[in-house]
């Protein structure tokens, strides 16, 4: 067992973990919206009992204490939620959304919740273009009010806590009413993230105040307290979500979208009729394994279903993991999901999925386009079953500033969760402690083109299109993997190659989540910076593939289940740790 040495007090100074063998490292990383990072050497942990992987050690700690007395895993959700909501608050909080895949133990079932923000009532569809009918900068979109969603991530915290949990809500909240109050020490992602983002903070007088207190952005080991954090989640714990969606916090919120310098159409009457939606899961078969995860507004488990489904037609297992050659297959079958995934995917309330996008015959001549030894010229949308002849491609700027967690109780529940305030930082509007999202900008600026009206464009109600893809993977109808990450619309190759590795290749769960990135979405292949897959440039750049060399700033996190044992593993690129008993 692994335990993480922390106090929830201001005594913390650094963060370690030390190991049953006694050995210890120091926990490091910095990165900002969300790149330039530094790798940490972790280590996979093993476990009987129960098992948690976050991308905080303090909000990874103060789950594992929730698990430790038989919590079950949606009351960790809030204690870990309500922490990393803290400490991580460019990556996700209160004022976003969630994707929750959740497996049931006693059931034996999966289920998803889908905690998404909600575009305003007033909203209309040239939310994002200026007076002469151009989109908007995404920049200029997304600080203030206009970029704001109904935020579901409370909702979805008293939901399935109240649901499902064994433990009284108010416990679940102190950790991180304790933190606020009392003040937790600045890690170095967060300062750099702060460092590098401080103009557009600096538009918001609260976020300001903040993080840039005295003109000086918030340093790595100062101490950092949030009163107003504090004093939200009192309100949560003496009311439950009542007063986030219909009482005074709903009002701040309300008026800080309405009154920001670039004003928003969030309403009261948003918040008060949000509501998180029960979905059913998107599963397709890979090889052996069952493939489960979110499907729409979410493209993740459908894009993924069909980046593996293409590659099922492929002999990857005859590939070394790092051939140009099986990565080639992998960059085309990507090319080829993401062009259904632009023309197809979006809100299932308001847009007809085609049925056919994970068909077996479908993806079988998708896949006889992927030539071996040679680049497509042109991967374009395909016609699958059901698909309607009207449906148009939109662009959209998803960006990185997004987290991911696996939980897993001793009863054998497992939740596998990625929760977002989309740009790091969100809108940058911050009021009750936290940021508000800029989720709204995951929409397509444009609403139509000279074919027709574009399936993911803004619309009042509507939830915007995602890329998270929170997956559990199954095997012989029992759990075998649970995983996600941030990363926007990269988080479906980041999960897709992770898959690869490890049911494909065989790799251990950490060796995966340490191996170079390559991603592959409109055409241009990324080769992770300072990686060993820079030297896949040139065999690449021959098969014909145009190639960019940039960071590559994952947050993998997930557990494999395997011979009765629980391995926890997190992504060295961020400052995640995984703790088990």
């Amino acid at each position: 067992m692994h335990r993480l040495i922390l106090c929830l007090k201001p005594c913390l100074a650094i963060f370690l973990f030390i190991s049953a063998a006694g050995s210890a490292q120091q926990i490091s990383d910095t990165e900002q919206p969300e790149h330039a990072h530094q790798r940490t050497a972790n280590t996979a942990v093993q476990a009987q009992q129960f098992m948690l992987v976050t991308a905080h050690p303090l909000a990874t700690q103060a789950g594992y204490e929730i698990l430790a007395r038989s919590g079950h895993v949606m009351d960790a959700l809030v204690t870990v939620q309500t922490v990393l909501g803290l400490v991580e608050p460019q990556s996700s909080g209160l004022g976003g959304g969630a994707f929750a895949l959740y497996y049931d133990a006693t059931a034996r079932t999966l289920t998803s919740f889908d905690a998404r923000e909600t575009a305003p009532l007033q909203a209309t569809q040239d939310l994002f273009l200026d007076d002469a009918g151009q989109a908007l900068g995404f920049f200029e979109a997304v600080v203030g009010g206009r970029s704001v969603g109904t935020p579901g991530t409370v909702k979805m915290l008293w939901t399935l806590q109240q649901r499902y949990g064994n433990q009284k809500w108010q416990d679940l909240l102190g950790p991180a009413l304790t933190l606020a109050r009392e003040g937790f020490v600045v890690s170095p992602r967060l300062a750099d993230s702060v460092q590098r983002d401080a103009e557009r903070l600096a538009s918001d007088k609260t976020a300001a105040q903040y993080f840039i207190p005295n003109g000086r952005p918030i340093a790595a080991g100062s101490l950092l307290k949030n009163p107003a954090y504090a004093h939200t989640l009192s309100h949560l714990a003496e009311h439950g979500d009542a007063d986030f969606y219909t009482g005074q916090l709903a009002r701040k919120i309300v008026a800080k979208v309405q009154n920001a310098d670039t004003p928003g159409p969030l309403a009261l009457e948003d918040l008060a009729t949000y509501s998180m939606r029960e979905r059913t899961p998107t599963c397709h078969p890979y090889r052996a394994f069952e493939v489960c995860g979110m499907g729409p507004p979410s493209s993740g488990a459908h894009t993924v279903g069909q980046i593996l489904g293409i590659l099922e037609h492929f002999n990857l297992a005859q590939f070394h993991p790092d051939d140009p050659n099986a990565w080639h297959l992998i960059a085309e079958a990507s090319r080829l999901a993401f062009a259904d995934r632009g023309r197809y995917l979006a809100d299932p309330d308001f847009v007809e999925i085609p049925h056919g996008l994970l068909d077996k015959a479908y993806l079988k001549q998708r896949a006889s386009l992927v030539s071996k030894d040679r680049v497509m010229e042109n991967a374009q949308a395909g016609n699958p079953p059901g698909s309607s002849a009207n449906a148009v491609s939109g662009k959209t700027l998803e960006q990185d500033s997004t987290t991911h967690f696996v939980i897993v109780d001793r009863a054998g529940n497992i939740l596998s969760v990625t929760s977002t305030i989309e740009n790091a930082f969100g809108s940058r509007l911050m009021v009750g402690g936290f940021l508000l999202n800029n989720e709204l900008t995951d929409f397509s600026f444009t609403p139509a083109d000279a074919h027709g009206l574009v399936a993911n464009r803004v619309e009042a109600g509507k939830r915007p299109r995602s890329s998270m893809a929170p997956t559990i993977v199954m095997h012989g109808g029992r759990p075998y993997l649970a995983l996600g990450s941030p990363g926007g619309s990269r988080i479906i190759n980041y999960v897709a190659n992770t898959l690869i590795r490890v049911l494909d290749w065989g790799l251990e769960l950490q060796e995966s989540l340490d191996a170079p990135h390559i991603t592959s979405r409109f055409g241009v292949v990324d080769l992770e910076e300072d990686s060993a897959f820079e030297a896949l440039r040139d065999p690449l750049v021959k098969l014909g593939h145009n190639i960019s060399v940039r960071d590559l700033n994952s947050g993998l996190h997930g557990v494999l289940f395997h011979n009765n044992t629980l391995t926890g593993a997190a992504d060295p690129r961020r400052e995640g740790l995984a703790m088990g008993h």
